[in-house]
C-alpha cells in the first residue's frame, strides 16, 4: 500500500510537471552495448515490464518507465515478446517499441528434401531459439506439440513443411516445429482435395509418401510431374517403383554415400527394389511443388527414367529405350 501510495503521489506530481514527464520520457538512455536485448513475458504487467527494462541495463529505473507509461495510457498495450534496442534511445522510444509490439526476430529456413533429422539438427544450432526439444525422442516430441502420427511405426518423417519461419528470439523450437506441423496439415489436406480423383492413392499419407519420392528423385524442377507420373504408371501396374532414395533412406548410418548393387539387394522396409508398392512412410520432407506433382501428374506411358548427368532425367516407354538411355547417360556409351 505504502508503493502505491507512493506512485500515486509521483503520478500526481508527474501531471503537475509536464517538465518532470519530457525529462523522463526524452533523455538520451546511454549504454555500454551496441545492440540490447531483453523479453517481456507473456501476461506481463507494466511494472514487471519496466523492471525488466532496467534489468536490461538501461539508466532508466523501474518507476520512471511504469510512470510514463501509465500517464500515457500505455499500462494496457504492452505486448510480450522478444525486443532489440540499437543505439541511442529514450525511454519514449523503448515504450513505444514494446506497445507496437516490435519485436526482434529471427529466422531458420527448414529445406524440401531434408530429413527429420536433418530439421532437428537445424534447430539445435538456431542460437536465437530456445531448445526445448533437446533430449527429447521423436515420439515425445510429437506429443508435446500435438502432432497426430500418421503411420503406425509414428514417423515423424515428412510431417512438417519446409518454408522459411519468423520467430521472436527466444521462442521454443518447439512453437516453430508445431507451426511447420500444422503448415504440412493444410498443405496435404489441400493437395489431397484437389487430387486427380483416379489416383491408385488410399490416403492423404500415400500422397505425401509419394510426394517425397518425387523430391528426393527430381534434380531438375520441370522434371517433377513427369517423375509423379512415373511413379503412378508403376502403382497401376504393380511394378516395384525401384527407387534410389528409398533404398538410401532405409540404409540409414550404413549408407557411406556410395550405392552399391548389395545395397539394392538388401531389404528393408524403404527398399522398393524387394518390395512392391509404397514405402512405409516419407523418406523426406516434400514442398509445394513436390506434393502439387504428384496430385495431379499428366498423362504419361512413360516408366522409366534416368539421370542425364545435367540435373535432369530421360523419361522411357520401354525397358529396351531405358537400356539405351543408361548406356548413353551414365555408361558414357553411344
Amino acid at each position: 500500500m505504502r508503493v502505491l501510495g507512493v506512485l500515486k503521489l509521483l503520478l500526481l506530481f508527474a501531471l503537475l510537471s509536464a517538465g518532470g514527464i519530457a525529462w523522463i520520457a526524452l533523455r538520451p538512455l546511454p549504454h555500454s552495448a551496441e545492440s540490447v536485448t531483453f523479453s517481456v513475458p507473456s501476461g506481463a504487467s507494466l511494472r514487471r515490464t519496466a523492471q525488466v527494462v532496467e534489468s536490461a541495463g538501461f539508466d532508466l529505473p523501474a518507476w520512471q518507465f511504469e510512470l510514463l507509461g501509465r500517464v500515457l495510457g500505455r499500462a494496457a498495450t504492452i505486448k510480450t515478446g522478444s525486443y532489440e534496442v540499437t543505439g541511442q534511445t529514450t525511454a519514449l522510444q523503448i515504450l513505444d517499441k514494446l506497445t507496437r509490439g516490435d519485436v526482434s526476430q529471427g529466422q531458420v529456413v527448414l529445406i524440401e528434401g531434408h530429413t527429420f533429422k536433418e530439421f532437428r539438427a537445424i534447430l539445435n544450432v538456431t542460437p536465437e531459439l530456445a531448445h526445448d526439444s533437446a533430449g527429447l525422442s521423436d515420439n515425445e516430441l510429437l506429443a508435446r506439440i500435438g502432432a497426430v502420427p500418421l503411420n503406425k511405426s509414428a514417423s515423424p518423417e515428412g510431417l512438417f513443411f519446409p518454408d522459411t519461419y519468423l520467430f521472436d528470439k527466444g521462442s521454443s523450437d518447439l512453437h516453430l516445429l508445431a507451426r511447420a506441423y500444422q503448415a504440412m496439415q493444410r498443405q496435404l489436406a489441400a493437395a489431397w482435395e484437389a487430387r486427380d480423383q483416379s489416383l491408385p492413392l488410399k490416403t492423404p499419407y500415400e500422397l505425401l509418401i509419394l510426394a517425397s519420392l518425387v523430391e528426393k528423385e527430381t534434380g531438375q524442377a520441370s522434371d517433377r510431374p513427369q517423375i509423379a507420373a512415373v511413379f503412378i504408371n508403376r502403382l497401376r501396374m504393380g511394378m516395384p517403383l525401384q527407387s534410389d532414395p528409398t533404398v538410401i533412406y532405409g540404409l540409414r548410418e550404413h549408407f557411406d554415400g556410395n550405392l552399391r548393387r548389395i545395397d539394392l539387394k538388401t531389404d528393408t522396409a524403404w527398399n522398393t527394389y524387394t518390395r512392391h508398392g509404397l514405402p512405409p512412410t516419407p523418406i523426406a520432407t516434400p514442398g509445394f511443388a513436390a506434393l502439387s506433382a504428384a496430385a495431379h501428374p499428366p498423362p504419361s506411358d512413360k516408366v522409366y527414367f534416368v539421370a542425364k548427368g545435367d540435373s535432369s532425367s530421360v523419361f522411357s516407354r520401354t525397358l529396351e529405350e531405358h537400356n539405351h538411355a543408361v548406356a548413353k547417360y551414365q555408361k558414357g556409351q553411344k
